[in-house]
């Protein structure tokens, strides 16, 4: 099929990749846009894959308050100062900041969950599930399973993305890192919630209602 260049057009302005690049998976996929496009993701997060290793020391330090109640530092690395005031750059660490202030994230990933949390966290699970009286060669399979979902809630890379559920933050950076061409890594955040881990004074609404008209 003969490739025009309002089809090498046309599949730029989707994906933001080269010229030379949307032409070839035109060419690959017999003038299917759907499949060039497809090609065109494979190849980059392929490219994202080997860029993973690369180190990367510059970055930014972004900050991020929610309505004076809930405040985020996050650092996210990338291997050169250039990137690091890159607009696409700038935006994605955005989205970190409010995703951790919205989604309050334990741990970077998986493997920063120490031993010790993980083991707990087990002992919990299969306790549940044995109470609920599931037969004892199913609980591992359940233990794993449910194992996976506590990942997902306290792990920000394996969060979906609050302004996409259909998408983890780590495929989010992996599609950052395939765009911009550069490693990224969300290497630490801290979040702040006012009054978080002051034990407060639990108040009965009804007898305080009642003390304040002198019942």
């Amino acid at each position: 099929m003969a490739i025009t260049a309002s089809m090498v057009k046309e599949l730029r302005e989707r994906t933001k990749a080269g010229m030379l690049d949307c032409k070839k998976a035109l060419q690959e996929a017999d003038g299917d846009i759907e499949k060039a496009a497809e090609i065109l993701r494979k190849k980059g997060l392929s490219k994202a894959a080997k860029k993973a290793n690369r180190v990367a020391a510059e970055g930014v330090v972004e900050s991020y308050i929610h309505g004076g109640r809930i405040g985020v530092l996050v650092e996210v690395n990338t291997e050169t100062d250039f990137v690091a005031k890159n607009d696409e750059f700038k935006q994605f660490v955005k989205d970190v900041a409010m995703q951790i202030a919205a989604q309050n994230p334990k741990y970077v990933s998986r493997n920063d969950v120490p031993e010790s949390v993980v083991n707990k966290e087990r002992e919990i699970l299969k306790e549940q599930a044995l109470n609920e009286g599931k037969p004892e060669h199913i609980v591992e399979k359940m233990v794993e399973g449910r194992l996976e979902k506590y990942y997902k809630e306290v792990c920000l890379l394996e969060q979906p993305f609050i302004k996409d559920p259909d998408v983890t933050i780590d495929q989010l950076l992996t599609e950052k890192i395939a765009k911009i061409g550069e490693n990224i890594v969300v290497r630490r955040f801290v979040r702040y919630e006012v009054g978080e881990g002051i034990d407060k004074k639990e108040e009965n609404f009804a007898e305080e209602v009642a003390k304040q008209m002198n019942m």
